[in-house]
């Protein structure tokens, strides 16, 4: 895998956000690069983790006047013009954060992640913030399905509003998406989560991806994680996931807010690269993650971080 290809991206509007990306694709070639060969394919992958309901630029601070949902949006919209094989991924605690959660609960955040055009979300505790019951009431406002593969949401409201593992198709290519949260109990109060079942992330991640692999037929298998980057001790984290499983070739995480400057390759079970990035939070970063398949087969990837 090439490790790096690196975008600061400090713009001050859309307009502003666009014209940047766009001068900074042409002066690396980023159109004219291996997608271009002969039965080679590009797919895109861009994702977002602890947005935590900060839909306009920060206030104060070192990151003053970083983030936002528009100039997220100007850059999602001008890569996939360069690509339209581009999905856009969210690794869970889309809620609490602002007055915007406090007012609305969680209305506005969804709503905007549909105009966005999000593909597919995972599960973060503080999505749970206003209940099961809270979280259910915003569900007729995502134009995308969550993804979350170790809550058992039996006897609950949530139950059968939620996706185990979804298959997308990108220009014929099969790309496999799972989704693992975080234990809940001590996090959130059990009456908020009621009697959601937490299963083990590292068995489930290991059905999940043999699912996607042998009997979906993935050519691209993604894991959209809320367990947190890494921890001491033997907690579970994205590092610990990745090293304990095989057939998984990217996992995107959040919960633990980590600003990673490059993805983490990891070496997992079968002896394989996998690699795994997270983008810290508040929306100050957009991750994208381009997978090249050569003639049918896994080549490369390549990485890059727009500082939004």
């Amino acid at each position: 895998m090439k490790r790096r290809t690196f975008i600061k991206n400090s713009s001050s509007g859309i307009i502003a956000g666009a014209a940047l990306w766009s001068n900074y694709a042409l002066a690396n070639n980023i159109f004219t690069g291996p997608e271009s060969e002969a039965g080679t394919k590009k797919i895109t992958i861009l994702h977002t983790n602890d947005t935590h309901s900060h839909i306009e630029p920060i206030t104060g601070g070192r990151n003053d006047g970083r983030g936002g949902v528009a100039r997220r949006a100007a850059i999602v919209n001008k890569v996939r013009e360069e690509n339209p094989n581009t999905l856009l991924l969210d690794c869970g605690d889309i809620f609490q954060g602002t007055p915007y959660f406090n007012f609305y609960g969680g209305e506005l955040e969804i709503k905007l992640m549909s105009m966005l055009g999000y593909d597919a979300a995972t599960l973060g505790n503080h999505d749970f913030d206003n209940g099961i019951d809270g979280l259910y009431k915003q569900l007729p406002h995502a134009n995308f399905d969550f993804v979350i593969s170790n809550y058992d949401f039996t006897n609950t409201i949530m139950d059968g509003h939620s996706m185990d593992h979804k298959v997308i198709v990108k220009d014929g290519v099969r790309i496999g998406l799972f989704g693992v949260g975080i234990e809940l109990d001590g996090l959130v109060n059990k009456s908020m989560y009621k009697e959601t079942k937490y299963l083990d992330p590292i068995e489930i991640a290991k059905d999940q991806s043999r699912i996607l692999r042998e009997e979906k037929n993935c050519d691209i298998v993604i894991c959209m994680s809320h367990l947190g980057y890494q921890y001491r001790g033997d907690k579970v984290s994205d590092i610990s996931l990745a090293t304990a499983t095989s057939g998984i070739d990217l996992i995107i995480g959040g919960h633990t807010h980590t600003f990673l400057d490059a993805p983490e390759i990891v070496k997992n079970a079968s002896g394989k690269e996998v690699m795994v990035n997270q983008v810290g939070c508040y929306g100050i970063n957009l991750g994208r993650i381009d997978f090249y398949l050569k003639d049918g087969k896994l080549d490369k990837g390549t990485d890059v971080i727009y500082e939004i």
